[in-house]
């Protein structure tokens, strides 16, 4: 599921809600749809950036997710990392091992591509380690302050849940996990901090986004 696909791959629209548009897409293999939510947020672009490095608070807005830790830094724009996933009762949490990279999209796009790894550390016995988990989100400057949000991922939990309940369940990740993405941006007492070190890497401009 890379970028370009994201961007211009078919997609069929299923619902929107507070502004959050769901679609799903058959992918090639597995019984698992893939989703996608989109959604502008009114925000600057280094703010949304900064969420996305600040990883201790993912459990803040990331759906089901009850813990995130950063495995290995490979360079300022890729990581590697841990999630684990709330399952109900009585599976076990979902363990996801992903390769995280900061990239181009488009014309004036950053992209935040997600690849699973699920050999970069032993099994635990714990936990399920996900397989099969690809995704990305791509942020588009529309206009000043005016941020185009695309979130596309492909899981497969494991034969213990079958693909008609994960199927159903699918379009409550995108819209929970941007809502409540929104919510936090909005909330004045939030204010993550920007790593410098991109710089190096990402030239911003902050009056007018669609320079970047």
């Amino acid at each position: 599921m890379d970028v370009t696909s994201i961007l211009n791959g078919q997609w069929d629209f299923r619902i929107e809600h507070k502004g959050i548009k769901v679609f799903s897409s058959r992918i090639s293999g597995s019984d698992i749809q893939g989703f996608k939510g989109e959604v502008e947020l009114r925000v600057s672009l280094k703010k949304l950036i900064s969420l996305f490095h600040d990883m201790p608070n993912y459990t803040r807005w990331v759906h089901h997710l009850t813990s995130m830790e950063i495995l290995e830094k490979i360079e300022v724009v890729e990581y590697m990392v841990r999630q684990v996933i709330d399952a109900p009762w009585p599976l076990q949490q979902r363990e996801v091992i992903m390769r995280t990279r900061l990239v181009a999209a488009g014309d004036n796009g950053i992209a935040l591509t997600m690849q699973e790894e699920p050999d970069y550390l032993p099994l635990n016995p714990q936990y399920h380690r996900v397989l099969h988990s690809r995704g990305t989100w791509v942020f588009t400057p529309e206009g000043h302050d005016l941020i185009r949000v695309i979130f596309a991922m492909h899981l497969d939990p494991g034969k213990e849940v079958p693909a008609a309940v994960s199927n159903a369940g699918m379009f409550e990740v995108p819209f929970y996990t941007m809502n409540n993405l929104r919510a936090l941006l909005q909330d004045q007492s939030y204010n993550p901090t920007w790593p410098n070190e991109l710089e190096e890497h990402l030239a911003i401009i902050e009056d007018d986004p669609s320079q970047l």
